[in-house]
């Protein structure tokens, strides 16, 4: 049992490390709120001094901010529902004893170590290309016509790339869990004529639930940043079709050079990132509490 004194001496072991953690982050968060404040371009670094709420009117009055608030939750809840419902089919997939499993585990894992540009780059060259895709060639092999997934279901094809990246993470965290379950419970169950679909819905699904509670809090944190396959594939659009909050920020700071407007479209970012994390955490604490 840990003592006041180990105690005071892992606290000032992980001082540093935790001042270094929030510096890290607070610096470059209190220029971000200074320049939502300020009129500033950097190709004409002269500022035009304190102009109060005006970039935020002005972010929110863009066209694109209402359709880039909705495509961001579209594109957190549709891959969250894809990861989870497959990642928990996979794992009972993989749970299962057939021959060359590790092999089989490492090529489901795999995607997940391939950076986004280049993933976002397969799927739009190889596999989505209306003319030389897989897709294109399965649709023309059924005598249907190819879809021109980039220009006619731009946010679909993002979530589908997004989903393909992160349902590994999920089936690894979810096959972690499944693992974890008593066999000796799975015996009782089937001992007492539970059939498969019981058996999943009181026994292997609530085994699960912290695992999933986990994996929907850590996707949201970083899908809600989703940002290099809208840049590769669609470029935002057509038109404000594809574009979520990160992107329309990248656009007002590096395509407009409007900072300040950029700057206030972040702290609107990092306010809704917080709101959501906030309510992942209260549903992820009453999880594990339980």
């Amino acid at each position: 049992m840990a003592t006041q004194q180990t105690r005071s001496l892992a606290r000032f072991m992980m001082a540093p490390s935790v001042i270094l953690l929030f510096v890290w982050m607070i610096v470059p968060l209190v220029f971000t709120l200074w320049f939502s404040f300020q009129q500033y371009n950097p190709l004409n670094p002269i500022r035009d001094g304190f102009v109060g709420f005006s970039n935020y009117a002005l972010f929110y009055s863009n066209p694109a901010f209402l359709s880039s608030i909705l495509n961001t939750l579209t594109i957190v809840v549709s891959v969250l529902v894809i990861t989870v419902v497959g990642g928990i089919l996979l794992a009972m997939l993989l749970d299962q004893p057939i021959w060359g499993q590790g092999i089989v585990r490492i090529l489901v894992i795999s995607p997940f170590f391939v950076m986004p540009p280049v993933a976002a780059l397969v799927w739009k060259n190889m596999i989505m290309h209306p003319q030389y895709g897989v897709f294109a060639d399965i649709a023309r092999f059924f005598g249907a016509e190819p879809i021109d997934w980039f220009g006619q279901h731009p946010l679909t094809a993002i979530i589908l790339i997004v989903a393909w990246q992160w349902l590994p993470f999920a089936t690894l965290i979810l096959l972690t869990s499944l693992q974890s379950l008593d066999g000796e419970q799975k015996e009782a169950a089937e001992m007492d004529g539970a059939g498969f679909l019981s058996r999943f819905w009181y026994l292997t699904l609530p085994h699960m639930s912290r695992a999933i509670t986990v994996v929907i809090l850590i996707q949201t944190i970083f899908l809600l940043s989703v940002y290099a396959e809208i840049l590769v594939t669609t470029n935002g659009g057509p038109g404000y079709a594809s574009t979520n909050l990160p992107f329309l920020v990248y656009q007002k700071a590096l395509l407009e050079f409007k900072i300040g407007q950029a700057s206030a479209g972040g702290v609107i970012a990092v306010i809704l990132a917080n709101i959501v994390a906030f309510f992942a955490m209260r549903a992820v604490g009453k999880n594990l509490d339980k």
